[in-house]
Parts: C-alpha cells; structure tokens; sequence
C-alpha cells in the first residue's frame, strides 16, 4: 500500500463527514489509500459517521484520556502505507487533491517528511485570520530552511520507516509534539523536512475564535520554547474546542 491517511478525532460529528468525503473512490483508488480514523473516545456521533466512509475507525476504549500523540501513534501502529499522512479532523485539502497528495507523498519519500501552509476556511476568513497565518506560515517555513524542523499537526506526511525510526510522537507531550517529530526529522542525517509553500489546507477557526490569537499564538510559543530547551511541554492539558 502506497499511502496511508490517518485522522486522530474527539467529538467531531460537525466536520467529520466533510472531511472524510474529500477522499473519493477514484482518489482512494489511485493512491492505492487506506483512510484511518482513530478516535480518542467521542461522545458524540463521530465514530458512527466515519464508519462508512474510513477504511478502519480505532475507538480509545480505556478510561484513561487520550491525548493526540497517542491517537496518531495508534493509527500508525496499524497504518500499512509507505508514507503516512496525518490531518486534523477540521481540515479542508486543496481541490486539487490528486496533485496534492503526490507531492505530500513524492517529497516525504524524497526528504522523510513534508508539510505546508495553513490557512482559515475561506467562507469565515478575515484579515486578521491571513494577516497572523501568513506571518505562522512564514515563520515555519524559515525553521524548516535553516533545518530546524517544524510542521503543524494539521498536516504531517511522513516517510513510514522514518516515522517508526523515530518512535513515532511523543506520547509524553500534551501539546507541541508536532513539533517535536519535525524537529527530530530535521535532525537526522538522511532526512529533512520539506516545506511546501505552493501548497495550503485550510482548518476551522474555533480555536482562535474562542481564545483569540494572542493566548493562542502564546500558547504556541511557550510549548515551543519549553520543548525546545527542557525537553518537555509547558501544557499540562490541551483543551479541546468544538
């Protein structure tokens, strides 16, 4: 198998199906695709909703919370495909999908890993919204080209066997473990990370309509500083906005 896509969801039941209809039977097909929804104990119709249109939908039966590395990471345990591409359950992918997900999956077999930028739905986007992405999208362009490493959640493909090298996600991270991966990739000696800046997907604005930008951008970069020198998250918990 050439590709799997692997989907870590939690009471999703908004956005779930559109998600998960942008991967036709022709793409699925073509891409010789596995879709894999792996959710971390909704209460809600997520699960029922994916079941007919994934592949395999993993439910988290444990009592213990879930956090997002574990979710991907147990997608992955399962995930058959040669390049791993993992997207958040609120994301819209170019409409040329085809051409997108060659280029995801040709430069994460190339380099070891690729992503790209992220924007706002176009239908509730504002300035503000281009304006402070723009400047993000910027930013983790430059990390990645000085070599450091860095790829938002929303969009991580990844060459299988390096993901399985590395461990996969740290499951010991709350929050800034896409991060982390990215910036373990870019260290190793046969691999990179590729930015794709020709390329956006777009992600529901909940989080930044319900916190603001600035607690969210700080957010960030206190997990990204704390990772970066202790080693470990700032975050203890990651509230989930729906």
């Amino acid at each position: 198998m050439r590709l799997s896509i692997i989907i870590p969801a939690l009471n999703e039941e908004k956005l779930i199906e559109a998600m998960l209809r942008q991967f036709t039977p022709e793409i699925r097909q073509s891409f010789d695709a596995e879709i894999i929804v792996s959710d971390g104990a909704s209460k809600d119709k997520t699960v029922a909703l994916s079941r007919p249109l994934a592949d395999v939908v993993l439910e988290h039966l444990s009592a213990e919370r879930q956090n997002i590395s574990q979710g991907r990471n147990a997608g992955a345990k399962i995930a058959k495909g040669q390049t791993l591409i993992f997207l958040n359950a609120d994301v819209l992918l170019p409409t040329d999908l085809s051409k997108f997900l060659n280029d995801l999956m040709v430069n994460a077999e190339l380099h070891g890993a690729a992503t790209c930028k992220v924007q706002v739905v176009p239908e509730v986007s504002h300035f503000l919204d281009r304006f402070v992405l723009g400047i993000c999208n910027f930013c983790f362009w430059t990390l990645n080209h000085v070599g450091m490493g860095m790829g938002r959640g929303e969009c991580h493909a990844v060459k299988a066997s390096v993901f399985r090298d590395l461990g996969g996600y740290r499951e010991d991270l709350i929050a800034g473990e896409d991060f982390d991966l990215f910036n373990r990739i870019a260290h190793r000696k046969d691999a990179k990370v590729k930015f794709l800046w020709d390329w956006t997907i777009y992600e529901d604005p909940r989080r930044y309509r319900n916190l603001g930008y600035v607690k969210t951008l700080f957010q960030w970069f206190r997990n990204f500083v704390w990772i970066s020198l202790f080693n470990k998250s700032y975050s203890k918990e990651w509230t989930d906005i729906r």
